[in-house]
């Protein structure tokens, strides 16, 4: 997903990340002609390769290449240079930020465009915001799915709107499933404490994985020893070159577990005993990791990475057993990466659709937005569930465990594509730019017009939660699909 900051007025600030811009549309200019782009942050890039694509007559106004003050990857381009490009016959040589996959593009039109393209037929939530851009970076192959790149982008667009006296909304269109899911990871409570930092929303997609099949949750009694055995059937399809699979729980319990193939191979994995060890089982290698709780949490991770052995790992259904040693809570959750990294048939027979939002809009702190259908006025299958929440009498809910927040549009919706291309698209990732829209409308009501000096951060979600209206598919609330509030209407 793509996005980071965004406001709207004169005053404001607003941020995409991920996947970039198209930062010579018209739609992110103004009436003159000149970008709303105030800096755009582009972590793939380098000096060098800016500095050898830039035009000798440019040499005046670009200046080198350089990352934003105190960090040391990517190209930082100010809103200076982006202008200068748009004035020249060659603007991809003066700032040579590409959006690829028009993710990021389609995104920020929704939050963003200015209506200069069909007679405003498709102006966006927040039309005069002042954009900030954050192409995010490519991890280091062993690291986690840009975790890091995501939390120098989050620091980058809050110092910035520090710096420029400007209120900030963060649009992030962006998650993955690796974690416990429980905000206690670091980038969850990374997010947390950066969404207090100045005037700040943060606004994130729950994710697409709500019917992707890559969740599975269970429990065994308190206290038991001998309850019965757990099985949960993984599916892997044909041509499968790798897939992982991680189980989480609280490192008091203990589980036996034995992982059996589709040929009838078996392994035990040993709870007791932390670290690594490797098996092959038929023709597939797996890597197994027993880890140990963190400072910072209570719960273990036990890690499979299934690895070919030639081309692909064995196709059909590998089958997990869960033997109970000691158990104190007996909660247990399986997560497969996202699906968008595997094949169709690559899930678990039985999911669990709950608790199948995406990190980290599992922080307390954020806006985490879910997607509707306007058309059915129902939620999306695809989007990210909460925890499985129940209205009982007598019985107090938190509201850290109230997730999603909102649901917004984000079946089939009309945006803008690069090169002035109109695309539909559908996803939570397009959901949220709607929320992040109207927080930088209210925040600009309220802060920069001076009608509410402190309209930001949990006030906005709480006035945003309120004003929903409900689904009228929805018959209780709360409810994992769309929390406890509703939808919010487009505009």
């Amino acid at each position: 997903m793509p996005d980071a900051p965004l406001l709207t007025g004169e005053n404001f600030c607003n941020c995409c990340t991920q996947e970039g811009i198209d930062f010579e549309s018209p739609e992110f200019r103004d009436n003159q002609g000149n970008t709303r782009i105030q800096f755009l942050w582009d972590q793939t890039l380098t000096p060098e390769q800016v500095n050898r694509m830039l035009p000798e007559e440019a040499g005046e106004f670009a200046g080198k290449a350089a990352p934003p003050e105190g960090f040391e990857t990517g190209v930082e381009f100010s809103k200076y240079r982006i202008d200068a490009a748009l004035r020249s016959a060659m603007p991809k040589r003066i700032v040579p930020s590409i959006d690829s996959t028009g993710h990021g593009t389609s995104v920020a039109a929704i939050a963003a465009a200015g209506g200069m393209l069909l007679e405003g037929q498709y102006q966006g939530m927040a039309p005069e915001s002042a954009l900030l851009v954050v192409k995010m970076g490519i991890p280091d192959p062993d690291s986690f799915p840009r975790t890091t790149e995501l939390m120098r982008a989050m620091t980058y667009a809050v110092k910035k709107a520090v710096e420029m006296g400007m209120p900030l909304a963060v649009n992030l269109s962006f998650g993955n499933t690796y974690g416990s899911h429980d905000g206690t990871s670091l980038v969850e409570r990374y997010m947390d404490n950066v969404a207090e930092i100045g005037r700040c929303v943060v606004c994130v997609g729950s994710g697409n994985e709500g019917a992707a099949g890559g969740h599975v949750a269970g429990s065994f009694k308190m206290n038991a020893e001998s309850e019965g055995v757990r099985q949960i059937e993984l599916s892997i399809g044909n041509y499968q070159r790798t897939v992982s699979v991680q189980l989480w729980k609280e490192y008091t319990d203990v589980f036996r577990i034995e992982l059996v193939s589709p040929g009838g191979r078996e392994t035990e994995v040993d709870l007791l005993s932390t670290g690594g060890k490797s098996v092959v089982l038929e023709e597939t290698r797996i890597l197994i990791y027993v880890g140990e709780p963190s400072p910072y949490s209570v719960n273990q991770e036990i890690y499979f990475d299934f690895l070919p052995i030639g081309n692909y790992i064995n196709q059909g259904i590998w089958t997990f057993y869960l033997y109970p040693v000691k158990t104190v809570t007996g909660n247990y959750d399986f997560y497969l990466p996202s699906s968008v990294a595997l094949n169709t048939s690559t899930r678990f027979f039985t999911p669990t659709p709950d608790k199948t939002l995406t990190i980290p809009s599992t922080a307390s702190k954020v806006i985490t937005v879910g997607a509707y259908d306007t058309v059915y006025d129902s939620y999306a299958d695809f989007s990210g569930r909460g925890y499985p929440l129940k209205s009982v009498s007598g019985e107090r809910i938190l509201q850290g465990n109230v997730k999603p927040d909102i649901a917004a549009p984000g079946v089939n919706i009309a945006t803008i594509g690069p090169d002035n291309t109109f695309v539909q698209v559908s996803g939570t990732s397009f959901a949220t730019p709607f929320v992040t829209g109207g927080a930088a409308l209210m925040m600009e009501w309220g802060v920069v017009r001076g009608n509410d000096a402190f309209l930001y951060g949990e006030k906005v979600k709480a006035y945003l939660r309120r004003g929903a209206k409900p689904i009228r598919g929805e018959r209780e609330y709360p409810n994992a699909r769309v929390g406890a509030y509703g939808n919010i209407v487009s505009s």
